[in-house]
Parts: structure tokens; C-alpha cells; sequence
């Protein structure tokens, strides 16, 4: 890979983790369209490093409350103002993190054909567009219960099917819940990050049994620092837009995305 593929495929890992169209449809299919090479585990590792270290940098602030509040209620103190948030953000990581263990790699597999992909990003497309009609979208970041974030938590487990998005169907399913958009995303975002860690960790590991050579070594720093800086203007966006606009944006794109690949698909395309 050169350098110039390992900043495209940063720029497009740091876009589409965050928005709702779906990460890992456009990896697979960006290599399908332009005939370039896999990225690889290794690779794979800094596209995901770079988004995490967009995450911490983008709510710092609400990580070091969330932290210190946890640590607060842990040495007795009850009435750590942040505690709850961060035990709704560790019971709702469960549901993805158990189906990432235990499903992830038997799924991108078998999912990974072009044409299965397209028909997700149309479906959860459609999902999306009723969450946006019947979702009274009345609940703050304040006012998400238990149930919400088990939902919303369950909900982030469908994201290891390629075409479906992390962000996509967390966010969908705050609306469900009733959740403001912004809300929705914020939340959806306090969830991606530990699971996003934890599968940077796992990864780490792989590369470290198999070893990581030296050819690879500047597309890997290429690709975190593309990833992490598009990443955190993808969330600055998201955050910002969401305050005022509905998502009919990405409904749009993901269903012409969708389109496009079945043609391509029914005409032979590679």
C-alpha cells in the first residue's frame, strides 16, 4: 500500500465510523471499486486507532467526568454527578462487545459480498427513515433510563454486519427510544469508544504473534493521523448537524450508495 491509498482509506475509516453509512461497507467496497490491494489486519489496526484517539480528543472533558465519577462511587462516594452515566455506558457496551468476541469474524466472512452489503445499507436506510417518523425525540443525554441503553446496546451489536454502521444502528435505536438526535449520537458515541478499544487491543495482539514489518510501518502512521483528523471533524459535524437537521442526509446517500452497487454488481462489475 503507498501513501497516497493509506491517507484515502484514513479519510474514509474517520468519515464513516462516525457517520451513519457504515465503516466497514465502504472498506470493502473501496477496494472493490478502485481495484486496490486489502488493507490488512495491521492497517485495519490504525484506521481504528486513529478514530479511538479522535473520540478521547473530541469529549475529552466527558471522559474525565465519566472516570472520575466512576472512581468516586467506587470509593463510596454516591453522589458522583457523572456515575450513572458511566454505568449505563458499561452495561450497554456488553451486547457488542459479547457479539464482536464471539460473531464478528464468522459474520464480515460471510457478509462480505458487495451485493449483500448494498441491500443492508438500503434496509437500515428504510429502518432509519421509520425511527425518524414515530421517534418523539423528547429525551436528553439526563433522561435515558436502563432499558434505553440495553436497547441502544443491543442495537450496536447488529454493527459487525457489514452495510448496517455502529453509529447507524445506535443512533436509530435512541430514536426509537425517544431520544434526541444530538442525545442519540452523543450516547451512541460514549458506546463506540470502549468497543473500539477493545477491538484495537485484540488486533494489537494478533500484530504483535505475527510481527509488523518495516514496509508497513509509514502507511500504518499515514493512516492514523488520517483517520484521527477526518474522524474528529466527522464527529464535529455529526454533533453540530444533529441539533437542527434530521438524517435524511445519510438515508439518501446510503440508499444511492446501495443502488449503485447492485448495478455495478448486476453488470459484472469485477
Amino acid at each position: 500500500m503507498n501513501i497516497f491509498q493509506a491517507i484515502i482509506f484514513g479519510a474514509v475509516q474517520g468519515l464513516t465510523e462516525f457517520l451513519p453509512i457504515s465503516s466497514t461497507a465502504h472498506l470493502i467496497l473501496l477496494p472493490w471499486f478502485l481495484g486496490w490491494p486489502d488493507p490488512g489486519l495491521a492497517f485495519d489496526v490504525a484506521l481504528h486507532l486513529g478514530t479511538l484517539v479522535a473520540l478521547l480528543i473530541y469529549f475529552r472533558s466527558d471522559w474525565i467526568a465519566l472516570i472520575t465519577s466512576a472512581l468516586g462511587v467506587m470509593r463510596g462516594r454516591t453522589q458522583a454527578p457523572d456515575a450513572r452515566m458511566a454505568m449505563l455506558i458499561v452495561g450497554a457496551t456488553i451486547p457488542g462487545a459479547a457479539a464482536g468476541a464471539l460473531f464478528e469474524h464468522k459474520v464480515e466472512d460471510a457478509l462480505r459480498s458487495p451485493q449483500l452489503i448494498a441491500v443492508m445499507l438500503i434496509a437500515m436506510a428504510l429502518v432509519l427513515v421509520i425511527a425518524e417518523i414515530i421517534g418523539s425525540r423528547k429525551k436528553s443525554l439526563d433522561d435515558i433510563s436502563w432499558r434505553d441503553a440495553v436497547a441502544v446496546g443491543i442495537a450496536q451489536a447488529f454493527a459487525i454486519v457489514p452495510g448496517v454502521s455502529r453509529s447507524g444502528s445506535t443512533i436509530t435505536a435512541g430514536l426509537f427510544r425517544e431520544m434526541k438526535r444530538d442525545a442519540a449520537a452523543r450516547f451512541s458515541f460514549y458506546l463506540s469508544a470502549p468497543i473500539i478499544a477493545g477491538a484495537v487491543g485484540k488486533k494489537t495482539f494478533d500484530i504483535l504473534k505475527a510481527g509488523l514489518g518495516l514496509d508497513q510501518l509509514t502507511p500504518f502512521v499515514v493512516g492514523i493521523i488520517s483517520s484521527g483528523i477526518v474522524g474528529y471533524l466527522a464527529i464535529a459535524f455529526l454533533m453540530r448537524y444533529l441539533q437542527t437537521h434530521n438524517t435524511f442526509l445519510f438515508v439518501i446517500y446510503r440508499i444511492a450508495l446501495g443502488i449503485v452497487v447492485l448495478l455495478a454488481f448486476r453488470s459484472g462489475f469485477r
